[in-house]
C-alpha cells in the first residue's frame, strides 16, 4: 500500500507514454494532427473541460493506443496555445510559472485557451503575468482587444488603462505647465520638452476628447506660469542689450536666447488652445523693438539666421491674433507692430532661403513652408484694417523697397486703389461722413 502511494505521487510528466492513461489528440482544419500523452489525474484536476471529457457523465469516450481519447479541435493559430496550456497544467502552482509565458503575446494566446479550457490555476498566473509587466503598443491592442470581456478577474489587468480621476489630472497637468515653463539646466532639457509636448496633447481635441477641461482656475495658473516665462525673457534681452551676461561666451548667449524663444513658441501653441492669448500679444508688443534690436546687433552667422527665423515664428503667431480679431488692439499699436515686423521679416527671409538653399542637407532646423504664406496674408489682414491714410503710407513704403516681391501686398493695393477711388461715391450713398 505504501509502495503504490509512493507511485501515485511520483512527478508525472506530460509525453510519458509508460505513465499516461490519457491521449489528447489535437486537431486543425488545415490536416494537423498531434497526440499528447498525458494522465487524467492531472487533466481533470486542473481543467474542468477536460474533467468534464473525462467523466462518466460525457455520452461517448473514443479509445486510441489503449487509452482513453480526448480531441480537440482548434485553429491553426491556437495550437501552440493548445500545447502550451496542457503543459502548464504539469507545472501550474501560484507564482511558480512566473517565467514561463515567454513574453505578453504568448500569455495573451494562453490565457485565451486557459478561458476557453477553463484552466482556473492557468488564467490566474496570466492575468498576475500580465499585470506586472510592461506592454509595447500592439500588446496593448491586443490586451483590450481580448481581456475585457474576462470579467472582474481582468480588472487588475486592464488598471493601468482605465480613465484618471479628475482631480489627479489637474494636480499633473499644474506639475507639468510649472516645470514646463520653468528654466531647467541644460541637462534637463528633453524633459521638458517632453513636458511640453504632452501638455499640449492633453488639451488637444482630436478623435478623443482633451484629458482636461480648462476651467478659469486652470487658465489663470497658465497666465501666470507663462508671465514668469516671459519675465525671464525680458530679464535676458535686457542684459543682452547692455551686454551684461559676461561670464558666458556669444554662443552660450544665443543658445539661452533660442531656447526661451523655443519655450515663447510653445507657449503661444498652449494660449492659442486655450483662447488667453491676450496677455501674452500685449507683452510681445511691447518688447518688439527690443527683440529686433537684439537679433539685429550680432553677426548674421548660420546660427543666427537660424535665431531670427525662431524670432519669426513666434512673431507670426502674435501678429496672427491681432491680424484675424483674436486679439484686439488699438490702431496705433497695429501700425507699430506692422513698422517693427515687416522690415525684420523681408530682410529675414531671403537669409532664410539662401542658408536652406545652400546648405538643405546640413541646416538643423526645420522650414516650414505655410509660414511665409500665412505671415503674408496675416500682414495684407492687418494693413488693410487700419485707416486708409496709414494703409498708404504702408503700401508707400512697400512699393518702394528692394524686397517688394515679400511680403506681397498686392492684394492690399488693389483693396485700397478700389476703396479709395469709390470712398466719396459709397459714404454719400450710404449716409457716411467725409474727413
Amino acid at each position: 500500500m505504501e509502495s503504490a502511494d509512493t507511485e501515485f505521487k511520483a512527478p508525472s510528466q506530460i509525453g510519458d507514454r509508460s505513465t499516461s492513461d490519457v491521449v489528447v489528440r489535437l486537431r486543425t482544419q488545415e490536416g494537423r494532427d498531434e497526440w499528447l500523452y498525458c494522465h487524467s489525474h492531472i487533466l481533470v484536476d486542473k481543467c474542468k473541460y477536460f474533467a468534464d471529457r473525462l467523466s462518466e457523465n460525457w455520452p461517448t469516450c473514443q479509445i486510441l493506443d489503449s487509452r482513453n481519447c480526448v480531441e480537440v479541435y482548434c485553429q491553426e493559430s491556437d495550437f501552440d496555445y493548445h500545447v502550451n496550456v496542457l503543459r502548464l497544467l504539469y507545472v501550474v502552482t501560484d507564482g511558480s510559472v512566473d517565467d514561463m509565458w515567454c513574453g505578453v503575446r504568448n500569455a495573451v494566446g494562453i490565457l485565451r485557451v486557459a478561458v476557453v479550457l477553463d484552466c482556473p490555476q492557468i488564467v490566474a498566473a496570466c492575468f498576475n503575468y500580465l499585470e506586472a509587466v510592461p506592454w509595447e503598443d500592439g500588446e496593448e491592442e491586443e490586451i483590450l482587444r481580448i481581456i475585457p470581456s474576462m470579467g472582474a478577474q481582468a480588472e487588475p489587468v486592464l488598471a493601468r488603462l482605465q480613465p484618471v480621476n479628475p482631480s489627479a489630472i489637474r494636480g499633473l497637468f499644474l506639475s507639468a505647465i510649472r516645470f514646463a515653463t520653468s528654466s531647467p539646466l541644460s541637462h534637463l532639457k528633453d524633459l521638458k520638452s517632453t513636458a511640453q509636448e504632452q501638455l499640449e496633447y492633453m488639451i488637444t481635441e482630436d478623435d478623443d476628447g482633451p484629458i482636461l477641461t480648462t476651467d478659469d482656475e486652470i487658465k489663470s495658473e497658465v497666465k501666470e506660469c507663462v508671465k514668469i516665462l516671459f519675465t525671464g525673457f525680458s530679464n535676458l534681452l535686457e542684459a543682452m542689450l547692455c551686454d551684461h551676461i559676461h561670464s558666458n561666451s556669444e554662443e552660450e548667449k544665443l543658445q539661452l536666447f533660442k531656447s526661451h524663444l523655443s519655450d515663447l513658441l510653445w507657449a503661444c501653441q498652449i494660449l492659442t488652445k486655450m483662447e488667453i492669448m491676450r496677455e501674452f500679444v500685449g507683452s510681445w508688443v511691447d518688447a518688439s523693438d527690443k527683440i529686433v534690436k537684439v537679433v539685429q546687433q550680432e553677426r548674421s552667422t548660420a546660427e543666427m539666421v537660424e535665431t531670427k527665423f525662431k524670432v519669426i515664428e513666434v512673431a507670426s503667431k502674435v501678429l496672427e491674433t491681432i491680424g484675424y480679431g483674436t486679439v484686439i488692439l488699438p490702431t496705433t499699436k497695429r501700425l507699430h507692430m506692422l513698422k517693427v515686423w515687416l522690415p525684420f521679416v523681408r530682410v529675414t527671409k531671403p537669409l532664410v532661403d539662401s542658408l536652406t538653399a545652400n546648405d538643405e542637407d546640413t541646416v538643423e532646423f526645420k522650414i516650414d513652408g505655410e509660414l511665409w504664406q500665412s505671415l503674408e496674408s496675416t500682414f495684407v489682414s492687418i494693413v488693410l484694417a487700419l485707416p486708409s491714410m496709414d494703409q498708404a503710407e504702408i503700401l508707400s513704403e512697400w512699393l518702394e523697397n528692394e524686397h517688394i516681391k515679400y511680403p506681397d501686398l498686392t492684394e492690399a493695393f488693389e483693396v485700397w486703389c478700389y476703396r479709395s477711388k469709390v470712398a466719396k461715391r459709397r459714404l454719400a450713398l450710404y449716409g457716411g461722413s467725409l474727413v
